[in-house]
């Protein structure tokens, strides 16, 4: 709740790059009893903003490959399984999977998977 008033409404500011989406979200916070969107510069309770992603961490972006790499590792997949799902070899599926423990400082698949969850590269 609001720190200068316990009894009114949350005050949500949308920080989203995306106009389209922070008009959508709008629309349904308006209806929402108890909420109320921040104006422009005004101190809010909440922020909403994008999940941090891969794409958007410089040191190490993983390449759309790698993401699908990723979601198969997320699935529980083998490497044989991301061979054949994939159509590469087995032989290249476990360099994307190295590519992408090595990308997330990850010490084994499912520590990978966690990362990921973590930073909002995957939704599980």
């Amino acid at each position: 709740m609001s720190k200068e008033n316990p009894a009114g409404p949350l005050v949500i500011a949308l920080q989203l790059d995306d106009q389209a989406l922070a008009e959508r979200v709008a629309r349904v916070l308006v209806g929402v009893s108890g909420v109320r969107l921040a104006g422009a510069g005004e101190p809010a309770d909440v922020a909403l903003v994008p999940p941090r992603s891969m794409e958007s961490n410089p040191e190490a972006p993983l390449t759309p490959r790698e993401l699908e790499v990723l979601t198969l590792l997320a699935e529980g997949a083998s490497n044989k399984v991301i061979a054949r799902r994939l159509g590469i070899s087995v032989h290249t599926a476990k360099f994307h999977v190295g590519q992408v423990l090595d990308k997330l400082d990850a010490t084994g698949r499912t520590d990978a998977v966690a990362h990921a969850a973590r930073q909002g590269v995957i939704h599980l």
